[in-house]
């Protein structure tokens, strides 16, 4: 993937609507309830890290730690050192909002701090997740995020507020409209493109198998991001959320592995390259680096590629994500497991051994951190 060129066009336009009406599916990772800390009853024992929205962040998880006691200040001062890292303040002021009360800790801020961006950010972004929860008024959670845009122009998170509001519960045009105003903010901001696909995902199908519009627009954003982006991880993202959506609607079996959803030449195309960019790119300090990886591996074990999924459960560890593992209506720390456990049951040992220029370890950029 080359690197694009400053001032190198942006993402052509979307396709036009193929249809009004939305398909009737699961919600998708991103706007499926939260579910911090580990399954109870999960195979191989409670596991601190699985499926929590944190995704490893220990600074993220010890202000979260906070904040549900009621002491901002540890969130307060993870704000102020996160900066315009844009992707990192989505992702922390994200999960914070998610915290029990944090629309009631963040009023408390703001009337101790009136006019704080962080404060007014992470109230807007609280009542996001309480109206997509049902327990608060959209329109009231749209204003708030339209108030933190005016006060901070620059940052991408009120508009990543309003787009989590438009993927779930607004018509497509306002989502399209959202997600152009956020990319003006930041190109390439993974948790919005994500968004992106996940409702786009649920257009009508036209054509064959593998011709569906959000495959084209997740290789276009690919091709169009900086070659060291996690955003060539988006097509295989794509598939996922296609699958998630011909599984719920009944026209893919419910068991991903029997689907041949990524069997198809596309699909084996777009894994190698984003495997491939995995083994000379990764991403490891970005904030969501977890979600691709996930992603990979939920696709290589679906594939039939056990041999590139160890090596990537082995990178993943402990950090298991509840998409795309919950596709279509599964337990999501059970079918990691699974999936993991078939992996790494010698499989991708074997089959590497087969090619002595392709070994586990040359696949682990370092030590694996393998679950008990």
């Amino acid at each position: 993937m080359a690197a694009r060129e400053t001032g190198s066009p942006a993402v052509p336009p979307l396709p036009p609507l193929l249809g009004a009406r939305r398909a009737l599916t699961a919600p998708s990772g991103d706007t499926a309830p939260g579910d911090s800390g580990a399954l109870p009853g999960a195979v191989g024992g409670p596991v601190a890290d699985a499926l929590d929205d944190a995704l490893g962040d220990t600074e993220l998880l010890a202000a979260r730690a906070a904040l549900t006691q009621g002491r901002r200040q540890a969130a307060r001062s993870l704000l102020l050192h996160t900066g315009d890292d844009w992707d990192r303040r989505g992702h922390r002021l994200t999960v914070l909002a998610g915290t029990p009360d944090a629309a009631a800790r963040a009023h408390d801020w703001l009337l101790a701090e009136p006019g704080s961006a962080d404060a007014v950010t992470l109230h807007a972004l609280a009542l996001v997740q309480r109206a997509l929860r049902g327990e608060e008024d959209a329109d009231r959670a749209r204003e708030a995020c339209g108030t933190a845009a005016a006060l901070a122009p620059a940052d991408p998170t009120p508009w990543l507020g309003l787009l989590q509001l438009a993927r779930t519960l607004g018509p497509e045009q306002e989502l399209l409209r959202v997600f152009a105003e956020l990319r003006e903010r930041h190109p390439d901001h993974h948790h919005a493109h994500h968004l992106l696909v996940a409702r786009l995902a649920e257009r009508p199908e036209g054509g064959r198998a593998e011709s569906h519009e959000v495959y084209d627009l997740a290789e276009r954003a690919a091709a169009d991001a900086p070659a060291d982006s996690p955003l060539a991880v988006l097509p295989v993202v794509a598939y996922a959320e296609r699958y998630r959506v011909l599984a719920a609607t009944g026209l893919a079996p419910a068991d991903p592995a029997a689907s041949g959803h990524w069997s198809g030449p596309r699909a084996r195309r777009i894994l190698r390259a984003a495997f491939d960019w995995w083994l000379e790119w990764e991403r490891d300090e970005h904030p969501r680096h977890h979600t691709d990886l996930n992603h990979l591996a939920f696709a290589m074990s679906c594939a039939g590629r056990p041999a590139e999924a160890a090596a990537l459960f082995r990178r993943i560890g402990r950090h298991a994500t509840r998409a795309p593992w919950s596709y279509p209506h599964r337990d999501p720390w059970r079918a990691f497991h699974t999936a993991r456990a078939h992996a790494l049951r010698g499989h991708g040992v074997r089959d590497f051994l087969r090619n002595p220029d392709r070994s586990p370890d040359s696949l682990a950029p370092t030590a694996p951190e393998v679950l008990e």
